[in-house]
């Protein structure tokens, strides 16, 4: 009955051919083909896009396939996308239509109905219906690729992202028949990637001891495997490349109808070598999806994917395509009356990082210039009065308090009179070196959620978003509560929420003229410091302060990360001009 469903679908498919604008070029600037020269065209290309529910990822994701570095009217696009309950078919049509006069040719095949395959209970399900349609559409790109005489077939799935240009370039450039790049999932979150280390008798998965050294690039170079997948090129200028096949399955293979392993035997049988490369990065894909895993769900792992990957790479934000409309989104401040963001100008990585961040979370946030310490001078330091606490040292590293410290507690300081001259009820601080947690959208809001309502038993000032918690840390939580526990002794000001008694408070303690670290002075204010000298210089100490937990945000580098840096603990330290004598207090 399997070549009978092939027989239906080829018959029922119809794509789509979007005409070119452009005339050929009698020479062509990308690679010299002039008459008379002796240098060649670049190979052509079909690359392949089958494409389902992935509306979240495309705008993305076709952003990176528009930036290959390589000339685009050698390049032909074949799209198949079906079965979709999103708008993944509305946004291949319109990029396909955008950029069919950049392309050699562009076809199209996009059918929503019906949203599910009969046999399937869930939007993600790998039904058997659905491995014989994604085996049947590999084909028909492949039979596309060798009707229309294309040197190379491109297959690049929709979750690959390729951060790297060069990559099909450097995939030609290994004159193999079949290899892929290395494409481990988003920051190897996991140990699953594009290849298999080896396969067992029944053409199954089997780790080896190669499959690591070669996924972490502790081994470079181009290998064999048994299985690659879901990015690859096949050369098909190759007379052996005819014996490659997806669908119908061979007559002599007897496993599972799932085109990889179909792909995988056919190579083998044929004598043909799957090869992988990863002398360099070449991208990352999105790690697999759970069969019940809902659409949103989906979409909120996306997110968290791209926030992650601008933590280690804020100097490039990830690509979007400008041929694809985009709905922005909804931008609000969460129901609090402010969201501030502290960042040092001379932090503009950092801020970009964040504002990207907080954009994608649908999150609008004030930017605050925070007060650089390296530019504070002496005369500005007396005119506020400015003094540091008598007695006072940093209990990790035992030294005096720094300028870059002094500039920190001032930025959170003039936030906090902020609130009293607007008269500000609640608001959010975040600096600029934030982590958020998987899901961050939802988690805050059922956080804040649960925090105004449990206010009027338990009326708090202060909430922590993100904290160092202490190995000794006693966990209290608060009662009635699934989010929040009463803080003790803590270190860092990543995140918190603070109303406007908290803020009155905060400043009535008349912290400028005895200073300290500012994750210092709130605990002090809470009255769970250990240093009970330090505390004696602040009356009263009755901040109602908890903290959300699990946290909501963590640094995005500790100590020893690589990357990491810090504006407060390298600077310089206060002059004695600075430091106050018990009397003056």
């Amino acid at each position: 009955m399997r070549p009978l469903i092939y027989s239906i679908f080829l018959a029922s498919t119809l794509f789509v051919y979007i005409p070119s604008s452009r005339s050929e070029p009698k020479t062509n600037e990308h690679f010299g083909a002039a008459e008379g020269t002796e240098s060649a065209k670049d190979p052509t290309v079909l690359l392949s896009v089958i494409a389902r529910n992935v509306a979240h990822l495309l705008p993305n994701w076709l952003g990176y396939i528009e930036n290959l570095d390589y000339p685009k009217d050698r390049i032909s696009i074949w799209i198949a996308t079906d079965h979709n309950v999103d708008n993944t078919s509305g946004i291949l049509k319109e990029w396909a239509n955008n950029v069919a006069p950049l392309y050699h040719r562009v076809l199209i095949n996009a059918t929503d109905s019906p949203t599910m395959y009969s046999d399937a209970s869930f939007v993600s399900e790998w039904s058997e219906l659905r491995y014989q349609q994604v085996a049947s559409l590999r084909q028909q790109a492949l039979d596309a690729a060798r009707e229309q005489w294309a040197d190379y077939l491109f297959v690049v799935d929709c979750d690959n992202f390729l951060f790297n240009a060069s990559v099909l370039r450097d995939l030609m450039a290994e004159k193999k028949t079949v290899v892929a790049p290395l494409i481990p999932v988003f920051q190897n979150q996991s140990a699953y990637s594009n290849f298999w280390g080896g396969m067992d008798e029944d053409g199954y998965y089997k780790r080896t001891d190669e499959y690591f050294p070669v996924l972490y690039r502790e081994i470079r170079g181009c290998f064999d495997f048994p299985m690659i997948h879901s990015t690859y090129l096949v050369d098909l200028r190759q007379r052996v490349s005819s014996n490659l096949t997806y669908y119908p399955p061979p007559p002599k293979y007897k496993g599972e109808v799932d085109d990889i392993l179909i792909f995988a035997y056919s190579a083998r049988t044929a004598g043909i070598k799957l090869h992988l490369i990863n002398r360099d990065f070449y991208g990352y894909m999105v790690p697999p999806i759970h069969t019940t895993e809902n659409l949103p769900e989906i979409q909120i792992l996306f997110t968290d994917l791209k926030l992650e990957y601008l933590v280690d790479h804020p100097e490039e934000l990830m690509l979007v395509s400008p041929h694809v409309s985009i709905k922005p989104i909804k931008q609000d401040k969460l129901g609090l009356d402010e969201i501030y963001m502290i960042n040092l100008k001379r932090r503009p990585l950092r801020r970009r990082r964040m504002l990207a961040s907080l954009k994608e979370l649908g999150i609008d946030v004030k930017l605050v210039d925070a007060v650089d310490g390296n530019s504070l001078t002496i005369d500005q330091i007396k005119e506020m009065g400015i003094k540091m606490l008598p007695g006072y040292f940093d209990p990790y590293s035992k030294r005096a308090l720094t300028m870059g410290e002094i500039g920190c507690f001032l930025s959170h300081y003039f936030i906090w009179e902020e609130m009293l001259n607007k008269g500000l009820n609640n608001v959010l601080v975040l600096e600029d070196d934030v982590r958020f947690e998987s899901n961050f959208r939802r988690k805050v809001e059922a956080f804040l959620d649960e925090a105004f309502q449990i206010r009027d038993k338990y009326p708090w000032e202060l909430i922590y978003l993100g904290r160092r918690r202490m190995k000794t840390e006693i966990i209290d939580t608060v009662d009635g509560s699934n989010y929040l526990n009463w803080v003790n002794y803590t270190w860092w000001t990543l995140g918190y929420m603070i109303n406007l008694q908290g803020a009155r408070k905060l400043i009535s303690a008349k912290p400028l003229v005895k200073m300290m670290a500012v994750d210092e002075f709130l605990p002090v204010m809470y009255d769970r410091h250990p240093n009970k000298e330090w505390s004696s210089y602040f009356e009263p100490r009755n901040l109602v302060a908890m903290t959300a937990e699990p946290l909501l945000i963590y640094p995005t580098h500790y100590i020893g990360d690589h990357g990491y840096f810090s504006d407060t603990e390298t600077e310089s330290i206060v002059p004695d001009d600075v430091l106050s004598k018990k009397e003056e207090l």
